[in-house]
């Protein structure tokens, strides 16, 4: 892969909780060992800093769900190690880098994350519509009109700690860089993408918004269920739109990327199935929670692993007849226009190349360890998981 011809080079950060941040963490960090540069900042800011002619330096991010977190704290103009120093302040140890010599960015703890949803708590019910409910409907309806919980928790808290102390510009169009930040519209199937449009607009799959704030648009992303409650954005009309988890509908976006014209997009993803192993043993011996852990966590992968597949098979079928009318000297014209049909069809970009960072299945820290924790020791260990992930997928492009 000849770095130095690409044009744009896009970030493509994925879900999965603090823990997938901490991975995405550490796969910043090896793309900057390799020379690559995080642009970020307000465009005064980046056009001072970053050099238009630098093939190195990543413009473009789209995030999703913790990844959608990390992406606009990048774009913002944070570095990555102001990150690392917020989480690590955050959970009451000493930070690793020295703080004077980077932008401050407000510690990360627990009160930011975990905001509790008062306004879906159980609602008490009169006597009297506890018994019409269990006479006309039973005890299922008695709990559909009685536990109105749509979350334990709600991502406000999220959404205040970056509009009032991350984001010096909270509007996606002052921002230096591309910012796309992916959810999932709750009383539809659509996805919904956030970013800088002329106009908000949509099809049957996808909802391009341009009205709401950076911050509103992670707070929809983080909503994950049944953790999180959907977060709600008003239309300009007024109208309400609740938005929760960008990992449901489609867990690697990375086609939002190619779609705003990047040409190398690198895409960090942290869910990794368990595979046995001698020192850990059978999930069967673990329980439930870890046994749901699992499920999910095939899903998940399979998709990635469908989506990831598909463009290699559309890759190949493309070279294949381009090598076809090649090899058997057929008029250049009709292989153009084949190879246009193709690219039409299926939304093939033969200039586009993609690299995969993800977890090694020997990585079973990244299955054991809690979405949600902050303990320093844990997040080193998978910041070190994302960092060799990292270096070993580059190595493979010969980067």
């Amino acid at each position: 892969m000849r770095i130095k011809d690409k044009k744009k080079i896009a970030l493509v950060l994925s879900g999965g909780g603090i823990k997938a941040a901490a991975f995405h963490i550490g796969v910043c960090l090896a793309l900057q060992e390799k020379g690559f540069k995080l642009a970020g900042g307000t465009k005064e800011m980046v056009r001072q800093k970053y050099r238009e002619d630098d093939p190195m330096t990543i413009r473009l991010y789209v995030g999703s769900s913790a990844g959608a977190f990390v992406a606009s704290v990048l774009s913002a103009g944070y570095t990555v190690e102001s990150l690392i120093n917020a989480f690590q302040i955050g959970s009451g140890t000493r930070p690793t880098y020295d703080k004077s010599d980077l932008q401050y960015l407000k510690p990360m703890s627990y009160r930011n994350i975990f905001n509790l949803n008062s306004s879906g708590l159980l609602r008490f019910i009169p006597r009297s519509l506890m018994e019409k409910a269990l006479v006309t409907g039973g005890f299922e309806s008695l709990l559909k009109n009685g536990l109105k919980l749509n979350g334990l928790f709600s991502t406000r808290g999220m959404e205040s700690y970056l509009r009032k102390d991350v984001l010096l510009d909270n509007d996606f169009g002052r921002l230096g860089v591309e910012l796309f930040i992916v959810a999932t519209q709750l009383n539809h199937t659509r996805k919904a993408i956030f970013g800088q449009y002329p106009e908000a607009y949509k099809d049957d799959t996808t909802k391009y918004i341009n009205y709401a704030t950076i911050s509103e648009a992670v707070a929809c992303s983080t909503s994950l269920p049944p953790v999180y409650a959907p977060y709600g954005i008003k239309r300009p009309d007024g109208k309400e739109i609740f938005y929760y988890d960008g990992e449901i509908r489609d867990t690697l976006s990375t086609h939002v990327a190619a779609d705003h014209g990047a040409d190398l997009v690198i895409s960090s993803y942290s869910i990794q199935p368990y595979h046995y192993t001698e020192e850990m043993g059978s999930l069967h011996n673990y329980g439930i929670p870890l046994i749901l852990n699992q499920a999910l966590y095939q899903v998940v992968q399979q998709k990635i692993a469908s989506s990831i597949r598909y463009k290699s098979d559309v890759k190949a079928i493309y070279n294949a007849v381009d090598g076809y009318f090649k090899k058997a000297d057929l008029p250049a014209e009709h292989r153009e226009k084949l190879l246009n049909i193709i690219r039409d069809r299926v939304n093939y970009r033969p200039e586009v190349d993609y690299v995969y960072i993800a977890p090694r299945p020997q990585n079973y820290e990244m299955f054991f360890v809690d979405h949600f924790s902050l303990n320093p020791a844990i997040l080193a260990r998978i910041v070190r998981i994302g960092f060799k992930s990292a270096i070993n997928a580059l190595r493979q492009h010969d980067i």
